[in-house]
C-alpha cells in the first residue's frame, strides 16, 4: 500500500466542534518526500439555517453564511467528496494543530451525516500526524537552520502565519483554508530540509504503538506539548506515573519539579491541583495526560544535545533526582486516579445535558454499535424519501434522534408539512427561546457591539451581512410567537 500525505485545514463558525459548523475544507496531496500528488481540493459547505455563526470567526474567516449558501456544497456532499476523493487508504492526515481542532470538526461532520467517525484516522493504513508539534519541538531540540518568530510581546511564537513569513514562504491568505495547507506544506519542506533527522524520527512516532513502547519503557522522555510555558519552548523531561485509567495513554511527571511537595496531598487537594487557574498562586500540579493515539511530539532523552539542555534551562542532575524522589513514592498513582474519578465527578454535573439536547453533539456517549454499520452505510446512499423506512431499522436511540435533524439539514426540499412544523419548531427552541438569552439574541447583541467598534468598511460589511443572515432564518411564525421587546 502507497502511504500519502493529504495536508488539510478547516475554516470554521467556531471553535466548538460540537457546535460549530465546517464552512470551509482544503487540501493537498503529496508524497512522502513532500512533492504534490493530484490536484487540491477546496470546497465551501453550507451552513444550515439551524447555525448562527459567531460572528468574530467570521470576522477572521471572511466567509459569510450568504457565500456558503451560493457558493457550497451540503454537508452530505461534501462528505462524498471526502470520503471518496480524500480518505483513500494509506493516508496520512496532516495539519497545523489539526489534532486537536480540525480533527474532532471532521469526527463531528460524519457522525451526525452517519459516517463512522473514527475509521478515517486509521482504517486501512491511515494515520494522521500534526506540525504544530513537530515545529514546537524542532525549536526546542534543533533550531538550526530556521528562522523562528516571536509574537508583539515578545514571546517565542509557532503561529502558522509568523513562521511562513519570517522564512519567506509562500502563505497568501492566513485564515484561508487552501493557503493555510499550503503554508503547511512549506513549512514541513522546510523542516524536512533543515533537520531531516528529527523529522524523520517524528514521522516514525507518529504511530501509537511506538509512542506507547518509549513511554512505558521506564526511563524519562522529552515531551514538547502546548500545555507547556513557552519560556522553554513548550519542552519539558518527563516520566510516567502509570497509564491513564480512563483513556488510552499515560500519566506523565514533569521532572522539572520536586514531587516531593505532592506526594503527601491528599486526593481531592491534588484533583484541586490539577483544576488550577494562571490567576492563582500556587503551582500547578505537574502531572499531565499524554494520549497514545494523538501522535504526541516525544523522543528519548539522549535526543537532549548540550546546546539544548542550556537552551531549555534542563539541568539533568536535577531531573534524575526528580525521578528518584517519584520512583520511591508509594502509591502516589492510586490517589491520582481518585482525583482524576473527582474532577469527572464535578465535570458531570456541571455539565448535565438537557433532555431536548441534540443528539448528534453526543459522538463521545460511545461507540456506534456493530448492529447499526450497515444501516448507517444504507442511509449514505438513499434517497430522501426512504430514510425513515431505514432508518427504523437503527438500534442507538442517539442515531434514531439525528435522522429527522440530518433529513431537515440535508434534504429541505424532501420534508412533509409536519416534518416542516416540527423542523421550526426545533429552530426556535435552539435559536430563539429564552429571550434576551437566547442564541439569537446574544448574536444581535455582539454585532452590535462589533459594529459600534468596527473601523473598517470591509469589517462592517460582513457584520451587516450576518444580521441580514440573522433575519432570514427567522421561521415565519417567530414574530408573533416571540416577544420582540424581550430581544432589545
Amino acid at each position: 500500500m502507497t502511504q500519502t500525505f493529504f495536508f488539510y485545514d478547516l475554516e470554521t463558525t467556531g471553535f466548538n466542534s460540537r457546535e460549530a459548523r465546517i464552512v470551509q475544507f482544503a487540501g493537498q496531496r503529496t508524497s512522502l518526500d513532500l512533492k504534490p500528488i493530484g490536484n487540491p481540493v477546496d470546497k465551501l459547505i453550507k451552513i444550515t439555517e439551524d447555525i448562527l455563526p459567531d460572528p468574530g470567526a467570521v470576522l477572521v474567516t471572511g466567509i459569510t453564511p450568504q457565500a456558503t449558501l451560493k457558493n457550497g456544497i451540503s454537508e452530505v456532499d461534501f462528505l462524498k467528496v471526502f470520503n471518496s476523493e480524500v480518505n483513500l487508504p494509506g493516508t496520512i492526515f496532516v495539519g497545523f494543530n489539526n489534532i486537536r481542532f480540525d480533527d474532532e470538526f471532521i469526527r463531528f461532520i460524519q457522525y451526525r451525516n452517519f459516517y463512522e467517525p473514527y475509521e478515517w484516522q486509521w482504517k486501512d493504513g491511515r494515520l494522521r500526524w500534526d506540525m504544530l508539534d513537530v515545529a514546537r519541538m524542532t525549536r526546542a531540540l534543533r533550531p538550526l537552520g530556521i528562522k523562528w518568530p516571536f509574537d508583539s510581546e515578545g514571546n517565542p511564537s509557532n503561529r502558522l502565519e509568523y513562521l511562513a513569513e519570517i522564512n519567506n514562504l509562500i502563505h497568501i491568505k492566513a485564515h484561508d483554508a487552501l493557503s493555510d495547507a499550503n503554508a503547511t506544506v512549506a513549512v514541513a519542506q522546510l523542516i524536512m530540509d533543515k533537520q531531516l533527522k528529527l523529522f524523520s524520527f517524528l514521522l516514525q512516532m507518529r504511530s501509537k504503538d511506538r509512542v506507547k513502547e518509549l513511554v512505558n519503557k521506564g526511563e524519562p522522555f522529552i515531551y514538547t506539548s502546548g500545555k507547556y510555558d513557552s519560556e522553554f519552548e513548550k519542552t519539558t523531561v518527563v516520566a510516567s506515573v502509570g497509564e491513564h485509567p480512563k483513556s488510552n495513554g499515560a500519566l506523565v511527571y514533569d521532572l522539572r519539579f520536586d514531587p516531593t511537595e505532592f506526594s503527601e496531598l491528599s486526593p481531592q487537594t491534588l484533583a484541586s491541583y490539577w483544576k488550577w487557574q494562571p490567576e492563582e498562586k500556587r503551582r500547578k500540579l505537574p502531572v499531565k495526560t499524554l494520549q497514545f493515539n494523538r501522535s504526541p511530539a516525544i523522543a528519548p532523552l539522549s535526543t537532549l544535545d548540550k546546546d539544548s539542555q542550556e537552551r531549555l534551562k534542563i539541568d539533568l542532575k536535577k531531573i534524575h533526582k526528580n525521578y528518584e524522589k517519584l520512583l520511591a513514592i508509594k502509591n502516589w498513582p492510586g490517589k491520582l486516579y481518585q482525583a482524576i474519578d473527582i474532577l469527572d465527578e464535578a465535570s458531570t454535573q456541571t455539565n448535565l445535558i438537557a433532555p431536548d439536547y441534540p443528539k448528534d453533539n453526543e459522538l463521545y456517549e460511545g461507540f456506534l454499535p456493530a448492529v447499526d454499520k450497515n444501516v448507517i452505510v444504507a442511509i449514505q446512499k438513499s434517497q430522501p424519501e426512504n430514510l425513515d423506512q431505514i432508518g427504523a431499522k437503527l438500534s442507538d436511540q442517539r442515531l434514531k434522534s439525528m435522522l429527522p435533524l440530518y433529513k431537515a439539514r440535508n434534504f429541505r426540499d424532501s420534508l412533509t408539512p409536519e416534518e416542516v412544523k416540527a423542523w421550526e419548531k426545533y429552530r426556535v427552541n435552539k435559536l430563539f427561546s429564552g429571550g434576551p438569552s437566547s442564541q439569537y439574541a446574544k448574536f444581535v447583541t455582539q454585532i452590535q457591539y462589533m459594529l459600534s467598534q468596527t473601523t473598517t468598511s470591509k469589517s462592517e460589511g460582513i457584520l451587516k451581512d450576518l444580521l441580514a443572515y440573522g433575519e432570514s432564518v427567522k421561521p415565519s411564525s417567530f414574530d408573533e410567537e416571540l416577544d420582540k421587546e424581550s430581544l432589545k
